[in-house]
């Protein structure tokens, strides 16, 4: 079998790397414009001029560094910090002190809310907190006074990137509740084919040795109630236990990471699968003297998988007739080719199904409707239901939806996911 490994990633807060890159080059070209535009009035220009020059070079030389929460590390936003700060203490030397004392911007203006919100996407709202309180206490220095204006913009970006920094941890704990929801979905499923397949294997071969020892007696007999007592067992194993997950959930720079790891065969679908399979070539060894097979006179086309999977609940309907009706019981199978989907009845002429003994049965760990054939039909998009009169047989109908048989198609569940 081929493996594939394919991950998928979930991270609500990429945006916001992607927006803060857009804004810190946005916000450094307007602190270059706003300082041209008054580079007259300054009583160094030159220093200022210097600055700028750091701070472009700066700001397209540290672009990766703000695309990811990988890439943006402690030390990064600490020398980031410390150049918007350099700035803000800079302008009064740079600057007028008329226009510092009207409240002209600082050297970089808006460009140092930029390093503070990637303190908050980083780190959260604590990071945010420390690092807006730094800019505060900057700007406080550079006026000399708290003043009104100063004073209004010091409290926006303090709670502008408070709440973004807690949106960002919000937004984390879901990913990270998601990821182990997906994790659970997929250990469920994969006890659920493993349960399948045990029932039409292990646990019907079980229960035949039980039968027959206590039919031929002596040491057979023996052999008989072990195998009994082991159906018993792993009946309740596969009822409750849960397998390891094909799906791991991973934390990578506190964001949600999922790694599928599946097994592609032939029938699964997956890219070593050829064309559409007839799946009346794969009912026809069910049909015999006692069963009859009623089929369209064209092919019945269907993906591989999902071919496979419905006659391996055709076979399962078939193993109930036997045991519960009897070696004598007749059925029919009946093949149903609609533009939409494609209809398998199977029904025999038996005693019937009591009201409620399905129910029972799956409370006792028996899973042959429940995982045999409702299971398979429910992973192909189906449905299967089950109509039984006492005295007068049982009815299984499986429905397969056509459309979604595209969905075998791992580039499919790549983007419906």
């Amino acid at each position: 079998m081929a493996r594939r490994d394919t991950v998928m990633r979930m991270s609500v807060e990429q945006p916001l790397w992607r927006a803060l890159t857009g804004y810190r080059v946005l916000t450094m070209i307007y602190a270059i414009g706003l300082f041209a535009s008054a580079h007259d009035e300054f009583t160094r220009p030159w220093l200022a001029v210097a600055y700028f020059a750091v701070l472009g070079a700066w700001t397209l030389a540290t672009l990766p560094r703000v695309a990811s929460a990988a890439a943006c590390t402690k030390p990064f936003l600490a020398a980031d910090l410390t150049v918007a700060l350099t700035g803000i203490l800079l302008t009064p030397v740079a600057d007028a002190a008329e226009r510092v004392h009207d409240g002209g911007p600082t050297l970089p203006s808006i460009w140092t809310a930029g390093s503070v919100l990637a303190f908050a996407i980083k780190g959260g709202w604590r990071w945010a907190a420390l690092a807006s309180t730094l800019v505060a206490v900057a700007n406080l220095v550079e006026r000399g006074n708290p003043a009104r204006d100063t004073v209004h913009n010091v409290v926006l970006v303090w709670v502008a990137s408070i709440a973004i920094g807690y949106v960002v941890e919000v937004a984390r704990a879901s990913e990270r509740t998601l990821a182990r929801a997906l994790e659970i979905e997929a250990a469920t499923r994969e006890r659920e084919r493993l349960a399948r397949d045990i029932h039409d294997g292990v646990l019907q071969v079980l229960a035949m040795v039980q039968r027959r020892g206590a039919v031929i007696g002596g040491e057979a007999a023996e052999l008989g109630r072990m195998a009994g007592e082991q159906e018993v067992a792993l009946r309740t194993l596969v009822s409750g236990g849960l397998v390891p997950a094909s799906r791991a959930s991973e934390d990578a720079a506190h964001g949600a990471v999922v790694r599928t790891v599946e097994e592609d065969g032939p029938g699964d679908g997956g890219p070593g699968d050829g064309g559409p399979v007839d799946l009346r070539s794969l009912l026809a060894p069910h049909a015999g003297s006692r069963v009859s097979l009623a089929e369209p006179g064209a092919p019945v086309l269907l993906a591989p998988r999902a071919a496979r999977e419905v006659a391996a609940a055709v076979g399962a309907a078939l193993d109930n007739v036997r045991r519960h009706a009897g070696e004598q019981a007749r059925a029919w199978i009946l093949v149903e080719d609609e533009p939409d989907e494609v209809i398998v009845t199977v029904r025999d002429d038996g005693p019937g199904i009591p009201e409620g003994r399905l129910a029972q049965a799956e409370g006792e760990g028996r899973l042959g409707v429940a995982l045999s054939i409702r299971g398979r039909l429910r992973d192909l998009g189906g449905s299967a239901d089950v109509i039984s009169v006492p005295g007068q047989g049982t009815e299984v109908e499986l429905r397969v939806p056509k459309d979604r048989q595209r969905t075998n198609d791992p580039r499919g569940k790549a983007e419906q996911r």
